[in-house]
């Protein structure tokens, strides 16, 4: 039987025969391959069949053909996704549609489509496209159906008690009686994304105290070897944004640090692995290029990009933003404003190292914002490139895994200056700029430089490779923190100390900013945020989400010549 409700208004009986997934992503088609290769009997003996729901668009209509074909449409290096994808697909339990009809008999329907900013607020265009194709064809369901209706998307806090409930109540969909709205927001990774689902801990949320564990009975098929943490709709949305926005923090003060290394030629990743060692947080991302970053103080490069850390800071803040409500000792968005100087901050870099880029040849090796990857979203490198043109200079960009048709390339009039011929590319170089870490440039160096005999200076933006080795073959180097001398003991104690004020700086702003959604959109006790949970849950994230307890922020000490904004303003003395 389809799910129905008891008398007390919980949920008695569940049955899923049908799942459709909105959105076939990095987000989405992991999620729709590996919960119909589970083969997931819920409520009968039938295993439950997926149906993916990609529009008909100009870039991503292709996909529906690809995924009807058993392939995944997925590019670049996915381990798994393309084996799980072909066998669900030949076992008749995975499919995909044009058509928002194949949601309409659906018992639960993920949704998975991207979800922006637009200046200082959440950007729901794509999104509310989605949920209006969904909620016109669940307004003509059959009788007594009451899908579940899981975000997998990244919501602004307040999102789904507000701009999702009333969305399907406009469409007399009523939250608790029509539908079920849950959220369980992704916290997967390019390069990564079957693993990732697989291992992770992950938030199960929802408007309705039986919402999260109808979620939890669901994702603990695919979730084998990851907790799932049951929670209500805003703490799940400030638990996301939060993640995301707090790495972008500490992206931020890795920036400020290796900025303050590169002017006095500090070696900053010995830094980096002394500052860390101390605050028992070490990794091993100083000498792997490929290393995820976990460690206290991370690793700075060309830029922040992907699509999550750029916006969410911003989604976190935006109901207190609207609200008028005082941001301007907000590290999170200070962070912000630090990391979108990186490329600007890199170009000057370069020029300082390498002369005046106008009228030169420039190759930049790398157009996705991650290793391995083919995702361009807020590619730090397609803001060079521009910023390299407006100074006069001549740029090629390849990639391996990135095609001419990339919809960021013609986002930013970038698909003339992209080539995916390396030799090509290099050919007539005279300055190599390596921007992404892609294991073929690690492993093609020397054949990298024989194809660039013009290049006099090679930029090493991600620490991909050895200076002595650029250097033994005649070609300047420079990069990012690859300075010669030391920290002096002085640099590291005022790194160390300008970190933990800014721990309890974050602390501070989560805490006021949780205390400000309660009072406007907490609607009962049981959708109360409760800082303790943020913390708890948020600390349950892979790549380190250690949300200090608020308190007093002690002033950095000047004594080291290093100045952090991040730091004052934590302590108040910006």
């Amino acid at each position: 039987m389809p799910l129905s409700f008891n008398p007390d208004h919980r949920v008695d009986t569940w049955e899923v025969r049908k799942i459709a997934v909105v959105g076939p992503g990095i987000v989405g088609m992991p999620m729709a391959a590996l919960l119909a290769h589970a083969r997931i009997c819920e409520g009968s003996n039938v295993p439950a069949r997926v149906t993916v729901i990609q529009r008909n668009s100009e870039t991503s209509g292709w996909k529906v053909d690809a995924i009807n074909a058993g392939r995944s449409p997925i590019g670049g290096v996915e381990p798994d996704l393309d084996r799980v994808v072909a066998e669900s697909a030949a076992a008749g339990l995975l499919d995909a549609s044009h058509d928002y009809t194949a949601a309409r008999d659906a018992d639960v329907i993920l949704i998975c489509t991207q979800t922006d900013k637009r200046g200082m607020a959440p950007d729901y265009g794509p999104l509310t496209e989605a949920l209006e194709g969904i909620a016109s064809q669940l307004a003509q369901r059959p009788a007594g159906n009451v899908p579940l209706i899981v975000f997998e998307s990244t919501l602004a806090p307040s999102s789904m008690a507000t701009v999702v409930r009333d969305l399907f109540a406009r469409h007399g969909l009523v939250e608790g009686r029509d539908v079920l709205l849950g959220n369980s927001p992704n916290r997967v990774m390019p390069g990564r994304l079957v693993e990732r689902v697989a291992s992770s801990d992950k938030l199960v949320a929802g408007l309705h105290p039986d919402t999260p564990g109808l979620i939890a009975r669901l994702y603990q098929r695919i979730v084998t070897r990851g907790r799932l943490h049951q929670t209500n709709s805003m703490t799940a949305e400030v638990v996301k944004t939060l993640e995301n926005a707090y790495r972008d923090v500490r992206i931020a003060y890795a920036a400020e640090v290796v900025r303050h290394c590169d002017a006095h030629d500090i070696d900053f990743f010995a830094l980096r692995d002394r500052v860390n060692a101390r605050l028992q947080q070490s990794d091993t991302a100083s000498a792997d290029p490929n290393a995820v970053p976990s460690g206290g103080l991370l690793v700075p490069m060309l830029g922040v990009g992907g699509h999550c850390l750029p916006k969410d800071g911003i989604l976190l803040w935006w109901r207190a933003l609207e609200a008028e409500q005082p941001s301007q000792r907000s590290l999170i968005l200070e962070s912000r404003r630090i990391n979108d100087e990186a490329p600007p901050w890199t170009l000057a870099r370069i020029e300082s190292l390498f002369g005046p880029v106008a009228r030169r040849r420039v190759a930049l090796l790398g157009a996705a914002y991650r290793f391995d990857s083919e995702d361009t979203r807020n590619s730090p490198t397609l803001v060079l490139a521009r910023l390299l043109l407006e100074r006069g200079a001549s740029v090629v960009i390849h990639d391996p895994y990135v095609y001419e048709t990339d919809q960021n390339l013609r986002r930013t009039a970038l698909t003339a200056h992209f080539s995916r011929d390396l030799d090509g590319v290099l050919s007539q170089a005279e300055i190599v700029v390596l921007c992404t870490g892609h294991k073929i440039y690690r492993d093609r160096r020397d054949a990298i430089l024989d194809a660039a005999p013009h290049a006099t200076g090679v930029f090493d933006a991600c620490n991909l490779w050895p200076a002595q080795a650029v250097r033994g073959r005649g070609r300047q180097y420079g990069g990012i923190g690859r300075g010669a001398a030391e920290a002096p003991d002085a640099l590291v104690d005022a790194v160390l100390a300008g970190f933990r004020a800014i721990e309890t700086g974050v602390g501070n702003e989560v805490a006021s900013l949780v205390g400000f959604l309660n009072r406007r959109y907490a609607a009962d006790a049981f959708n109360q945020v409760r800082f303790s949970e943020v913390q708890r849950i948020a600390g349950t994230c892979v790549t380190g989400c250690d949300i200090a307890d608020a308190g007093v922020v002690a002033a950095p000490s000047p004594s080291s010549g290093f100045a952090s904004r991040l730091a004052s303003l934590a302590a108040g003395t910006d």
